[in-house]
Formats: C-alpha cells, structure tokens, sequence
C-alpha cells in the first residue's frame, strides 16, 4: 500500500524515524518493478539547520524543498553520486529526509546507482509516482538512533544531532 500525502507533511524527524522498515519501490525502465526495505535515513529540518541544503535559502537546487511533502530531492555530490531524499513537511518549510540505506545497499550512492536514480526524478511525486513509491513494509521494527554522517562542516551542534535512523538487525 502506498503512502497518501498526509505521511509526508509531517516533520522530518518523524518521516525519517518511520521509513524505517518500510517499502521503497522503483519501476525500472524496461517495466521491471523491484521493492527494497528502507534500511537507513537522516533528517535535515530546514533553514535553521546548518547540516541542510535549505541553510542557504532558496535556490534552483533546493526549491522542491519548499514544495509540500512527498516530493523527490534529488542532488549529485562529489560530481559522481546522486542522493535520493524524500521532500517532507507543509509548503514553505524546507525539510527532506536522506534515504542513506536499503536492502542490499548500504550507503547513499550505490543505492541510487543500483535503483538508476538521477536528476530525471528530481520532482517526482512520491504519492502519484509510477516510477517510485513508498508504502508498507516490515511491522514494527528497532531503530538506532545516531548522529548523521559526514555533516562536521555545519558544527559540533549540528553534526552531533541524532538524526540517522537505522534499522537495528540484532534482536
């Protein structure tokens, strides 16, 4: 079952937090569709968080931040990895959630690699989407909570938030 609007509009904390353990699905360009379990995520919460691209304010890059949640950010770093983010919260308050791992794909840039994300779904909307969507997953599960990863450049304050979710698999 796919996730309606109202999952998105909330804070990113909470979206980040409850991705875990959920179902991403990308219908792939030959129609193959695959479904991955949401394994990892980090919150970014707008202006005021220095970590977060919309700390420089509106831009080209960020402006489908400041769309109303459920839409896709995407974004390249490094000149070579494109981060998948989901838009979260109401219209004018720029925040995303980072997804950093699914199903046999740790980190940010080999999932985008391996699910063939790029600037094409920057925009995309995640509620109406044919090509990617969020929906139900795995019931309950345990979240770690940590610090998000490589943010040191935003300050002590900001980089020590515990803003990345991670699936805990030991039970």
């Amino acid at each position: 079952m796919r996730y309606g609007r109202s999952f998105y509009t909330r804070d990113a904390l909470t979206v980040a937090r409850e991705l875990i353990g959920k179902s991403l699905a990308r219908r792939f360009p030959d129609g193959t569709v695959k479904i991955y379990l949401i394994t990892e995520t980090e919150a970014y919460l707008g202006e005021e968080d220095l970590a977060c691209h919309a700390s420089k304010g509106r831009t080209p890059r960020t402006e489908i931040m400041y769309h109303e949640g459920g839409h896709v950010y995407v974004y390249l770093i490094y000149g070579m990895y494109w981060m998948l983010n989901v838009v979260t919260g109401p219209v004018n308050h720029p925040q995303a959630v980072l997804i950093r791992g699914i199903t046999d794909f740790n980190g940010p840039g080999k999932l985008t690699r391996a699910l063939g994300i790029s600037k094409e779904l920057y925009g995309e909307d995640l509620v109406h989407s044919t090509n990617l969507w969020i929906g139900e997953g795995e019931g309950s599960v345990k979240i770690q909570k940590t610090p998000r990863v490589g943010v040191d450049y935003a300050g002590e304050c900001w980089a020590a938030k515990p803003w990345r979710f991670v699936l805990n698999k030991t039970d």
